[in-house]
């Protein structure tokens, strides 16, 4: 029989591997994991109870606020906020971020995270995802962290992960030492390790970019996707198109197989869509340790300092040498 590997068992593994390791980080990475199974359990039965659809209000990015996202981003909250491992949380869905409560105590680390990425998917039974960052504290004190604690860049990230709530559930996680993916296996209802040490394609085969955005593009990034579509055999063009639309789904899939994801800024979004806290700096932690790469079109994701919580950032990333090629384009030091 195979070994078989749970997530808490392969956690409490590689932190063995640090001297002086008090165990504090293990307990927190098993705590995401139980808030991930209620979120689960909630998004599987989505089309059963009246969970689906909009509050009717509005979060901190104008956007409408699903149901679940409510769901989950309070779910996670109240996972982690007893537990004496953290002083502060950020969430994409709060202006603010969330203190520990008085009455418990305060840690050593930071949780920023997007409870539920992907929601508007989900009455079309599209997966959704979570993405969760850990750092550490850099406010002294054994109190209450600000947002300072929330603001670092993301190459002082200690582990990144995302959950990806699908046809399975998967569990995928870096502390830094390479990426591992655990599907949860609900007859013993455990994440068992499924895919140790993920590696991306250093090239892959698959673009994914809503090109219905096109238009609103700058000139590199069209010469870019029209290169990729280019009929070019000897080079590996064209390549495929695949988008979802759920950045966690499309993000898990280029992982496994190699490829590109864009969301590039454009004239209506200037600065980017996406969140360089709750979405970028994770990924882009858990793109590089297995290989790959990730930029904003300029310079290297993780070493971007945010200058504020909820500062929104361009986004190319996925397998190496796809990321340095959009470069050239984007840039301008390439045409064709």
């Amino acid at each position: 029989m195979a070994k078989v590997v749970t997530i808490s068992r392969h956690i409490m593994e590689q932190e063995r591997k640090f001297p002086g390791a008090t165990g504090d980080f293990s307990d927190l990475l098993s705590d995401i994991t139980l808030a991930a199974k209620m979120i689960m359990r909630e998004v599987g039965k989505a089309g059963l109870v009246n969970i689906l659809g909009k509050t009717g209000e509005t979060n901190v990015q104008g956007e409408e606020v699903q149901k679940l996202d409510v769901f989950a981003n309070d779910t996670i909250y109240k996972a982690l906020d007893h537990t004496g491992h953290l002083c502060i949380m950020a969430s994409e869905e709060d202006p603010e971020p969330r203190r520990i409560p008085d009455h418990y105590p305060c840690g050593k680390y930071v949780l920023n995270y997007d409870p539920l990425d992907g929601s508007s998917n989900i009455d079309a039974n599209i997966s959704t995802g979570t993405i969760f960052s850990i750092h550490r504290r850099v406010t002294h004190g054994t109190g209450h962290g600000d947002a300072t604690d929330c603001m670092q860049a993301g190459k002082l990230q200690v582990a990144a992960g995302y959950i990806v709530y699908g046809p399975s559930t998967m569990f995928v996680y870096t502390t830094g030492m390479g990426v591992h993916g655990f599907t949860y296996d609900p007859s013993v209802g455990e994440f068992l390790l499924s895919h140790e040490d993920i590696r991306i394609p250093a090239r892959g085969k698959l673009y994914s970019v809503n090109e219905g955005n096109t238009a609103r593009w700058d000139e590199g990034v069209r010469r870019y996707i029209e290169h990729l579509k280019a009929d070019d055999s000897a080079n590996g063009r064209p390549y495929s198109s695949r988008y979802i639309g759920s950045l966690v789904s499309d993000f898990h899939r280029n992982l496994l197989y190699g490829g590109i994801f864009l969301y590039p800024a454009d004239r209506k979004n200037k600065d980017g869509k996406l969140r360089l806290l709750y979405e970028a700096a994770p990924l882009a932690l858990i793109a590089e340790q297995a290989g790959g790469a990730a930029s904003d079109g300029r310079r290297r994701i993780l070493d971007i300092v945010p200058a504020h919580l909820h500062q929104r950032t361009p986004l190319v990333i996925g397998s190496a040498e796809d990321v340095r090629e959009a470069e050239t384009f984007i840039q301008g030091r390439r045409k064709a």
